[in-house]
């Protein structure tokens, strides 16, 4: 009888665990933009923070004029790279009819006749492929432009994100040792010393980690402008910024990009003949497209995931399908950087568990 009782007890508490996880991860969701916010506000500060300690030293700043000065720092290369490429953005998607729905139906509906007499050329006729299979009905051409507003929204919306990351940030900074201090003093004594390891393990690795993110993500965009330039694509400023933009997305998005390059070499080409022009460009254009993915999943990608934060390919695969499956894009974009901070922690207070040890053993 005890022991069936004891049984029940085990359940009931496995279940309350359960429950109580979901009921977390729920409410991770319901925050995740707040926590966005948070993270990298955490970055700007880690980032920032030798700047202040630098002005400190050198200058003899107060540590309030120092954190002024270092966001001002901030805030002029931020307007300085805004005032740079956000007009050319917008130019050269208004140059590509990216936001006027009929303009992009248009150019669609002549590509897709350029397309069919090139395929009857070759015997192919594309017009009852498409009758039978009644796909016409089935396009909805808002999605294209949908997708570029998103975009243009996003931007927009930054700068949302950008004061609310800042305002946060400044305080970080301005009051880190009276959060370093409230910090010590919640913790508990016999874990005070595991937990700030852990913190500045995650502060190097995560540090390491979004600064080499945006690096590979430079290093993309010139090489996807590079091949558009080769090849005289219009507008090869926008098209390589969007794609590169889309690599944020971890093994999705550098399909997308592709796929998305191959549409608007077309439409850019819509006015040049299409067996000789737009059909050659759009195939040398993916080609190159594949051969600056081969150099990034070969170059730049091991050096941010394994150097960075120390953790094998496939790890980084199915933690990001799994995070993909439960929260979507969001999840995709925020796997590593959650795995790794998991992946620390596991190491500091479960050094002797077989799994941990296998996880961690590079950190």
């Amino acid at each position: 009888m005890l022991h069936s009782k004891t049984i029940a007890n085990g359940i009931l508490r496995a279940v309350g665990i359960l429950a109580a996880v979901l009921l977390l991860l729920y409410f991770i969701y319901l925050i995740q933009t707040v926590l966005v916010y948070v993270v990298v506000s955490i970055v700007f500060a880690l980032i920032a923070n030798p700047i202040v300690e630098f002005l400190r030293r050198k200058f003899k700043f107060s540590n309030t004029i120092a954190v002024v000065t270092t966001m001002f720092i901030f805030v002029m290369i931020l307007l300085g790279l805004f005032s740079l490429f956000v007009p050319l953005i917008l130019s050269q998607s208004d140059n590509l009819s990216l936001l006027d729905t009929r303009a992009v139906e248009d150019r669609s509906v002549e590509l897709y006749g350029q397309i069919n007499s090139y395929l009857l050329n070759h015997n192919v006729d594309l017009s009852r492929i498409v009758k039978e299979s009644d796909l016409t009905s089935k396009i909805n051409f808002n999605v294209f432009t949908n997708f570029f507003n998103s975009i243009l929204t996003t931007l927009s919306g930054i700068g949302i994100g950008l004061a609310t990351t800042f305002f946060i940030t400044f305080f970080l900074l301005k009051d880190k040792v009276l959060f370093l201090i409230g910090v010590q003093r919640i913790l508990p004594e016999s874990q005070e010393e595991k937990i700030l390891n852990s913190a500045e393990k995650i502060k190097e690795l995560l540090s390491r980690y979004f600064i080499g993110l945006v690096v590979q993500l430079t290093i993309i965009c010139i090489l996807y402008f590079i091949v558009l330039l080769i090849f005289g694509v219009e507008n090869a400023f926008v098209i390589a910024f969007l794609c590169a933009i889309l690599n944020i997305i971890p093994y999705v998005g550098p399909l997308i990009g592709s796929i998305l390059a191959g549409l608007l070499t077309m439409i850019s080409n819509i006015n040049n003949d299409f067996q000789t022009v737009t059909l050659p460009t759009t195939i040398y254009v993916t080609i190159g497209f594949f051969i600056v993915q081969l150099i990034d999943n070969n170059i730049s990608s091991p050096i941010i995931f394994s150097k960075s934060v120390k953790s094998h390919p496939l790890e980084i695969f199915l933690i990001i399908l799994i995070a993909g499956t439960l929260f979507g894009i969001m999840g995709m974009i925020i796997a590593v950087p959650l795995f790794t901070i998991l992946k620390v922690i596991g190491k500091e207070f479960l050094p002797n568990n077989k799994i941990v040890k296998s996880l961690t053993r590079n950190i």
